[in-house]
């Protein structure tokens, strides 16, 4: 039995979409109250765990946030039950000392630990206190739930569900392609995989395409009254650009490494060492507009869900220099050389198909 999540957009009402806007704010309510006891704990030289916090919680919720009984009591038992896990990664050295919630945060909640008390039919997804709403697409595993967290992002709820499933049957599927090979794959800007079979994955470049639109949206933020209602109004549209640009690259990059896991056997990649790449400022727009080291991650992740295995280049093995048919290494090769011309065997190809050739593992 393994975990695998799936996030799944929601269709709420007016009513419900208020609701989980007050669960939320319910779940912030009970994470600072347990923060600020613990707080005055450690004042005290006092270490008040998990439990003594919700105990003090539950014995001054209806007096202090009486507006708290109509909601779900899950949101504000998981929130503590998060700063548990937060604390105690603090104190193992993990993360730095949580930090109080505000409003302007991620909006989420954690609405089932895994009591059952949400299920899941078809396209409707049944949430405490809410009910019954409607999801855009059916859930991809059967299992049981063991986590659901229900989140606000650009004006669009979405619900992440956590199930413990038998994945057995993944990596053993009969492939999806008869022509399943090694393959290499040299990521890079203007394309973002090439394949050493000959495909190419284009890579859409969303924020240079939305470049301007966001800096209307900028300049249009900056003008408002902090926190006026136009404000709120042009800081939704600067999200939405925001969100429209990560969406179309996070769509590219899904297209990309489906589509290369279903066609390999084995996998070649490269070791890109991303922090020294963005001290290129002539570069470094484009490479985090591009993502690579997230595209890389996915189609890693995506590689051994289907057992694939992969092999990582070192870092400093130099697959573009390299010729691909006798071996020799041109060092006066640059960036706007786009073809590899080898002058020992006279090769003449395209750079990154020459790349992607030279990972391609035995």
């Amino acid at each position: 039995m393994e975990c695998r999540s799936q996030q799944i957009q929601l269709n709420p009402n007016n009513k419900q979409a208020t609701l989980m806007s007050q669960h939320a704010g319910y779940a912030r309510v009970a994470y600072n109250f347990g923060l600020s006891s613990f707080k005055q704990g450690l004042e005290a030289d006092e270490w008040r765990t998990y439990v003594d916090i919700k105990r003090e919680f539950n014995a001054v919720k209806y007096d202090k946030f009486d507006w708290c009984k109509e909601l779900s009591q899950n949101a504000s038992k998981n929130a503590l039950h998060n700063l548990g896990d937060a604390v105690t990664r603090w104190k193992k050295g993990q993360n730095s000392f949580p930090v109080y919630k505000k409003r302007s945060d991620r909006i989420s909640y954690q609405a089932d630990n895994g009591t059952g008390t949400v299920e899941v039919y078809k396209k409707r997804i049944n949430l405490p206190k809410i009910g019954w709403v409607r999801m855009r697409e059916q859930l991809r595993y059967k299992g049981t739930i063991s986590k659901v967290v229900v989140s606000k992002r650009n004006n669009r709820w979405f619900v992440s569900v956590l199930i413990d499933c038998d994945i057995s049957n993944f990596k053993h599927q009969p492939p999806l392609f008869d022509d399943k090979q090694p393959l290499g794959v040299d990521v890079g800007i203007n394309t973002l995989a090439t394949c050493s079979n000959g495909d190419t994955y284009d890579n859409p470049r969303p924020l240079k395409r939305y470049e301007r639109k966001l800096a209307r949206a900028n300049r249009s933020l900056s003008r408002k009254v902090y926190l006026s209602k136009n404000w709120h109004k042009a800081k939704a549209v600067l999200s939405g650009v925001h969100y429209r640009i990560g969406c179309i690259r996070e769509d590219a990059h899904h297209q990309a490494s489906i589509r290369i896991v279903r066609k390999a056997s084995a996998i070649g990649i490269e070791t890109l060492h991303i922090s020294g790449l963005l001290k290129n400022r002539k570069l470094a727009k484009a490479l985090s507009d591009s993502a690579l080291s997230g595209f890389l991650t996915l189609l890693k992740y995506k590689a051994d869900r289907r057992g694939i295995p992969i092999t990582e280049a070192d870092q400093f093995f130099a697959s573009s220099k390299t010729c691909s048919r006798c071996g020799e290494k041109k060092k006066d090769l640059t960036l706007s050389d786009r073809t590899y011309h080898c002058s020992e065997c006279g090769l003449d190809i395209d750079r990154d198909f020459n790349a992607a050739i030279n990972l391609c593992p035995a």
